[in-house]
């Protein structure tokens, strides 16, 4: 039996480890000067704009979607989701004493990386067949994420500058969602495209997770580990242990089966987004713990997913 977990343990580093050593690759290249910090605010910016754009859209015209949109599997995400922001919210204060880094605390245990690192954990495991199960599961996730980021880290910094209807338009004009909005109906209804254009998407889709990760490893800082606090440890601890068994556990009493199981796991246990520490540093909230849960989280995920998805495999969950 251990020979067997063994074994599924090597399987479950050959679906995290190709990812994680993309983001060494950009820690290292970052250390020896080969790139800086001009380098992946502009690689990051073709990513976010026409890369994963681009990825998804291909992702989307080239799989039969028809059978992946699953609306019940979509409602449990958002829902098990919202369930945990709200368990979250009610516990935060006997955990984090300052008020105005409850908010952070709470986006850094909920809010994972679906974008990137979720993508390509899922692309890892499962091929075309997951990367497209997970982007459909992504968009309306996304959305969900950012509603909520908002509202807890408005609520906590007692700052109303931001408004719902302005975070709508800035959902609106996501690049991701509109790739999505796109593609979808295109793939639904069909529609060819020349083999010109499918052959150059595809060269700029394959582009999009090795780039998209060596940036997350040359804009991470690893000097800010210095500064952590109990307080990050916690929400990393929740982020990549509690919410994967309380998102996990339940669907698989729901009747969720296999290939749906392994990509909800592999999404939720992403570690925390790099966006969470964008959107706190515009908000004027604690700059330093959000950086310190996305690195810490990131660092912790190669070994918490692998575990997880071997563990799931052993027990024929997933």
């Amino acid at each position: 039996m251990l020979s067997e977990f063994v074994t599924l343990l090597g399987f479950s580093f050959g679906v995290t480890g190709p990812i994680f050593a993309l983001v060494f690759l950009g820690i290292m290249l970052k250390k020896l000067r080969v790139v800086d910090d001009t380098f992946t605010h502009s690689a990051s910016k073709l990513v976010f704009l026409v890369a994963m754009p681009t990825m998804l859209f291909m992702s989307m015209i080239t799989t039969d979607i028809r059978s992946l949109i699953d609306a019940s599997y979509l409602l449990y995400a958002l829902t098990g989701t919202l369930v945990l922001f709200v368990l979250f919210s009610l516990v935060t204060p006997l955990i984090v004493k300052e008020r105005r880094d409850r908010g952070v605390f709470i986006q850094g245990a909920f809010r994972g990386n679906l974008a990137i690192v979720g993508l390509a954990f899922s692309f890892n495991a499962y091929g075309a067949l997951g990367l497209a199960k997970a982007s459909i599961l992504m968009s309306v996730m996304t959305i969900l994420y950012n509603l909520l980021s908002v509202y807890t880290l408005t609520a906590s910094l007692s700052n109303d500058r931001v408004k719902i209807s302005q975070l709508l338009i800035n959902i609106a004009k996501n690049p991701l969602i509109i790739a999505l909005v796109i593609g979808i109906p295109c793939s639904l209804l069909a529609i060819p495209f020349p083999t010109v254009l499918t052959t150059a998407g595809d060269y700029v889709a394959r582009m999009t997770l090795p780039l998209a990760l060596i940036c997350i490893g040359a804009a991470m800082s690893l000097g800010e580990l210095k500064n952590s606090s109990s307080v990050s440890g916690i929400a990393v601890f929740a982020k990549l242990i509690v919410v994967p068994i309380a998102m996990i556990y339940p669907a698989y009493l729901f009747g969720f089966e296999s290939t749906d199981l392994g990509v909800l796991f592999l999404m939720v246990s992403a570690p925390t987004a790099a966006a969470s520490y964008i959107m706190v540093q515009g908000m004027g909230g604690n700059g330093n713990l959000a950086a310190n849960i996305v690195v810490i989280s990131t660092l912790a995920s190669v070994i918490t997913v692998s575990f997880g998805l071997a563990i799931l495999k052993q027990l024929g969950i997933i």
